[in-house]
């Protein structure tokens, strides 16, 4: 049985994991299509820039954070002035989440668009769709398992997000503790039955994420 400690860590990550991917899918959807689709000459830096997460370190990924959304950065100031600030708040793990899942979610798409036949798309525009109508009746719906699969596998990372967490949201016991933080305490303190049961529920949660990952995406990877 789970303490209410260890329920209200396990509570935080799915709820800020769940708000994180919801906002992460229109953006990373429109990324994807932009850099599978389009011949805009700095798709190959947006690509890059968006993959940038996924070989900073996470502690680099929270800082440029808390830079940015802190109380004292440009954008914090700027949610601090609607009553929204970010900075050591559950909106502060959302927004670490999102950061570094984004990449996971942004990849399956363009695997996945990237294996739609354009020869569909162009035929639709020579008959007069319009390249909106083509995204939605063609491109979308071919490739929906592909981006089902990246929204799966950013759910499981963000799930697993520490770093960037701990450095833009800290580590705040019922309002910031995500599980990832949750078993890090336990373990300093010497609390080793609770930390391996909460290591056991985040096996098992990336464990099915991966595989249902990959029965969403059967022929994407080994077409690229």
């Amino acid at each position: 049985m789970l303490s209410p400690a260890e329920w209200s860590a396990l509570w935080l990550s799915i709820k800020a994991t769940t708000v994180s991917l919801l906002l992460m899918l229109p953006v990373g959807v429109g990324i994807g299509w932009t850099i599978s689709r389009t011949r805009w000459r700095w798709r190959g830096l947006l690509n890059a820039l968006v993959h940038l997460p996924l070989v900073l370190p996470p502690v680099v990924t929270g800082y440029v954070l808390l830079i940015l959304f802190g109380r004292e950065g440009p954008f914090g100031r700027l949610f601090e002035a609607v009553g929204l600030p970010i900075a050591f708040t559950w909106r502060a793990v959302v927004l670490a989440i999102g950061a570094v899942a984004m990449p996971l979610l942004v990849r399956g798409v363009v695997l996945a668009m990237d294996a739609v036949d354009p020869r569909l798309e162009v035929a639709a525009r020579t008959l007069g769709a319009s390249r909106w109508r083509v995204f939605w009746t063609i491109t979308l719906p071919l490739s929906y398992r592909g981006v089902l699969a990246g929204g799966i596998l950013a759910f499981a990372r963000g799930l697993g997000e520490f770093g960037a967490t701990v450095i833009v949201a800290g580590n705040i016991p019922g309002r910031t503790q995500t599980v990832p933080l949750a078993i890090f305490n336990r373990i300093q303190v010497g609390a080793e039955a609770e930390a391996l049961r909460l290591v056991l529920i985040a096996a098992i949660v990336s464990l099915l994420a991966v595989w249902a990952s990959e029965r969403l995406m059967p022929g994407y990877l080994r077409r690229q």
